[in-house]
């Protein structure tokens, strides 16, 4: 929020400070149109050339006269000679690479007379001359001025555009705008990264340490068990119940295998995902919860294709997905519930879904359920979903997602795996 806060600030500033140059460059550039006006209107005037002349017939006839010092004559032709010095200030000190500005000079019908730093294509046509003084008449307010004589007065107008260095001024804002934005947007990625990066730490820690705490009552329960096998080894129906402990205790063990691999980079190999997909619906259809009523498990693996995988970290992500549609088994009332598990080869990929009959998704929960920490059960960490869609989509290059979810008529999640060739 400091950085955004900050970036607005930035940007705000910047805008209004770029606007308070524009406009003291605006009120220098119109003083510089000015006083070239008033130059033009100052060269025109024709007094100017009656007193011109009048000096030039003064010299004449005072060099007939031999008693006129020459002095004098030199100090009349001086004179006469500072009045070109008004040329020069306008030529060399108004317009000599200090006036960059386009301007046109207009009558009163609005006919372009002079041009100045205007390019010669828009005066090609009598509709660009046309739209070059309409241009210049939305910009600027016209500067008006006066030539002739008392006689005879003709008024005429000055239009100017902008300099380039106002134009480029202009434009720096939105330059500046996109810089900033782009700068937020960078700030923003970096720390969703860094977020994520934290909160991946915090599940890879979490399930390593799980994985250390389960190893040691494994190991002891193994021992365990051959005591009982040893002791109960006539009898079989304790033998029978070993057995299946054995079984339970490997798949704890498994368990713990699982969650010591997160964050570390899987082995995976080429294997068909038919046997993993069985092996996952036989296990879960044994442990199934009855609760009260019937629930029907439907199965339809016809896909036979290689993929490249962890069998483990699969499997564990395909049981998750499972485990999740039984429980929203829990929240409904039907007397027929049931579980389906689809594979299908589609697009050179192998599509898994897993469908419920459950209580569904809100659709504001929808795109929250892959969050670490997000769920909607009361005792729930909200680590299974997210998990599953790092082993998809981190460990194998899959995608895991919510094909369908109505509240009260079930879900639909899908997995799609890449075809090794």
């Amino acid at each position: 929020m400091i950085l955004v806060f900050l970036l607005i600030f930035l940007g705000v500033g910047s805008v209004v400070y770029n606007q308070y140059l524009v406009n003291k460059i605006l009120e220098q550039e119109r003083a510089s149109v000015e006083l070239w006006t008033r130059a033009i209107e100052f060269n025109s005037q024709l007094v100017s050339e009656q007193t011109t002349d009048k000096l030039l017939s003064a010299i004449e006839q005072l060099q007939q006269i031999e008693e006129v010092p020459d002095s004098i004559i030199t100090l009349i032709e001086e004179a006469e000679a500072a009045r070109s010095s008004t040329d020069f200030v306008t030529e060399e000190i108004i317009l000599e690479d200090r006036f960059p500005i386009p301007t046109i000079v207009v009558d009163s019908s609005d006919v372009i007379i002079a041009s100045r730093n205007v390019d010669s294509l828009r005066l090609e046509s009598e509709q660009r001359r046309s739209d070059l003084v309409e241009e210049f008449k939305s910009l600027n307010q016209p500067i008006d001025f006066v030539i002739g004589d008392e006689n005879r007065q003709i008024r005429q107008f000055v239009y100017y555009g902008e300099s380039p260095t106002v134009q480029m001024l202009r434009y720096f804002p939105y330059i500046q705008i996109v810089l900033l934005g782009l700068l937020l947007g960078i700030g923003y990625t970096t720390y969703r990264s860094i977020m994520r990066s934290e909160q991946s730490n915090l599940w890879v820690g979490m399930a390593k340490e799980a994985a250390h705490q389960l190893g040691t009552p494994i190991s002891s329960l193994y021992g365990w068990l051959q005591l009982l096998k040893d002791e109960y080894r006539y009898e079989e129906t304790a033998t029978n119940i070993a057995n299946e402990i054995e079984k339970d205790i490997q798949r704890l063990r498994g368990v713990a295998e699982r969650f010591g691999k997160i964050g570390s980079e899987p082995e995976l190999r080429e294997m068909n995902i038919g046997p993993i997909l069985d092996q996952v619906m036989s296990y879960m259809e044994r442990r199934l919860p009855r609760l009260g009523k019937a629930i029907e498990v439907r199965k339809d693996l016809q896909a036979e294709a290689k993929v490249k995988a962890n069998p483990e970290l699969l499997q564990w992500a395909i049981e998750n997905l499972v485990k999740n549609a039984m429980d929203s088994l829990k929240g409904t009332e039907k007397e027929v519930s049931f579980i389906s598990i689809t594979s299908k080869v589609q697009d050179g990929e192998v599509v898994i879904d897993i469908e419920d009959s459950g209580c569904g998704i809100d659709i504001k929960n929808v795109k929250n359920i892959f969050r670490p920490g997000f769920s909607t059960k009361k005792r729930g960490w909200g680590l299974g979903l997210s998990l599953t869609k790092r082993i998809i989509e981190e460990y194998h290059k899959g995608h895991v997602f919510v094909l369908r979810s109505e509240l009260e008529e079930g879900t639909t999640m899908r997995v799609s795996l890449k075809i090794e060739e």
